[in-house]
């Protein structure tokens, strides 16, 4: 049994860690946000921005490994919000990173398929990231700034989490899609942007394993099947038998800022280095049916 961390424990995969960690492993759970979904004995408040007090969570919680979920996600904001970003994706993972080198803690750090530019099919852990976001911009150099500062460092690549999630204020692609078709509401998708989307049940079995494993380096690990985000919709609808003809297919959005046309990720690696499974589409979208009855 180790003593992990969570970062960033009330977001959808932070909740998923602790879910299928919590008897294996004693987890502590930090966020700046509280969900009473959390138990509060094992929560303790954290600002990764704050060094001091990130320092004094760390240290109390006396950690084999860290898991830093916790970032500003929100590509729009993060694009007119840069420093916002900057604190939250590049000095935070530093802070971390730095404490987590002094207190001999392994780290995991969660990054994005958007550190890549969208001009390749599947990308691998050796082509070089082009962002073209200041969201993805930052991710890169969150990277960065916890490659430099912890060399006992994983690095995760994930792409569009989605998950049933126990706070009721942040939905994901997945439960947003079904919620407006249950309301009969009509959807425009984009057909040009493709992704490799990722239950976040499997994703932190993945972590688990990584941690069980003491595996280090540089991973992509998302769901196995590449699909543009209309497709990924009229999955959805299928799957949950609501109306797929509310979905209207269209080429772009208009956003504040650019997403890469196709920042598909190959998990061939992670999956032969852990001897694990990632779900394609229909199987994640099975799961989280089935999850859905058995509530």
């Amino acid at each position: 049994m180790k003593n992990i961390l969570v970062i960033g424990a009330a977001g959808l995969l932070g909740q998923k860690i602790f879910q299928y960690g919590q008897d294996s492993h004693n987890i502590i759970l930090a966020d700046i946000n509280y969900i009473n979904s959390l138990p509060k004995r094992k929560y303790m408040h954290i600002d990764i921005t704050d060094y001091v007090l990130t320092e004094k969570v760390i240290k109390k919680s006396n950690p084999d490994w860290i898991i830093l979920t916790a970032a500003l996600t929100n590509v729009d904001l993060c694009e007119t919000e840069k420093k916002l970003a900057e604190n939250i994706n590049i000095k935070g993972p530093e802070n971390v990173a730095r404490i987590a080198k002094d207190v001999n803690a392994k780290l995991i750090y969660i990054s994005t398929d958007f550190v890549f530019d969208g001009k390749k099919q599947k990308y691998t852990e050796t082509d070089v990231p082009k962002p073209i976001s200041f969201y993805g911009k930052s991710k890169l150099l969150g990277e960065t700034a916890v490659k430099i500062n912890d060399p006992k460092v994983s690095i995760i690549r994930t792409s569009v989490l989605f998950g049933w999630n126990k706070d009721p204020e942040n939905s994901n692609y997945v439960t947003w899609i079904i919620n407006k078709l249950k309301n009969e509401k009509e959807i425009s998708i984009t057909i040009n942007q493709k992704n490799t989307p990722t239950l976040a049940d499997n994703l932190a079995n993945a972590i688990l394993e990584m941690v069980n494993n003491e595996l280090f380096g540089l991973y992509h690990m998302s769901g196995s099947e590449c699909i543009n985000r209309y497709e990924f919709a009229v999955k959805i609808a299928k799957v949950f038998n609501l109306n797929s003809k509310l979905i209207i297919p269209i080429k772009e959005f208009k956003q504040k800022a650019e997403r890469p046309k196709n920042s598909c990720l190959d998990v061939s690696k992670a999956s032969k280095d852990l001897n694990f499974h990632f779900y394609n589409i229909n199987e994640a979208l099975n799961f989280m049916k089935k999850q859905k009855a058995d509530l």
